[in-house]
């Protein structure tokens, strides 16, 4: 590996922590970890439509096999519901509630305010560019 290469890679993992922190610490007054808002966002991007476990679990920024546990831990706070499918009772449907909905509506500021702090050094077209490099890394 090259020296740039190595930099490269530590710096993505120093930058990664550093967001996962910021971001965690911003949710943590609502209860809720950063996994949990994930999901949050992904059932209320459904519009109310019926969402299962993977289709939420491909949809995660970071897809992990302890999905069904965040989801049965958003259950118990009553920010998600799980229905049987009456066509096919194999088929678990997963939908946010009013709860969830409001959850929601309170901390969208607040991560939105900790994404401005993460990324305030940087211009608008650095952002782009960022955004650019990491998604031709990610192909």
């Amino acid at each position: 590996m090259s020296t740039n290469s190595k930099n490269l890679v530590i710096t993505l993992i120093k930058t990664n922590c550093k967001v996962i922190e910021s971001l965690s610490k911003a949710l943590k007054p609502y209860k809720i970890s950063l996994q949990q808002f994930n999901v949050l966002r992904i059932l209320r991007g459904q519009n109310g439509i019926a969402a299962n476990l993977s289709s939420v679990q491909e949809k995660m920024v970071n897809p992990m096999s302890n999905t069904t546990r965040i989801i049965d831990k958003l259950i118990d706070k009553k920010f998600v519901k799980r229905n049987i499918c009456e066509k096919n009772r194999r088929k678990i449907e997963l939908f946010i509630t009013n709860e969830g909905l409001k959850i929601l509506s309170a901390v969208d500021a607040i991560v939105e305010k900790a994404e401005n702090k993460i990324s305030q050094k940087l211009s608008e077209k650095e952002k782009e560019n960022i955004v650019s490099l990491l998604k031709k890394m990610n192909k």
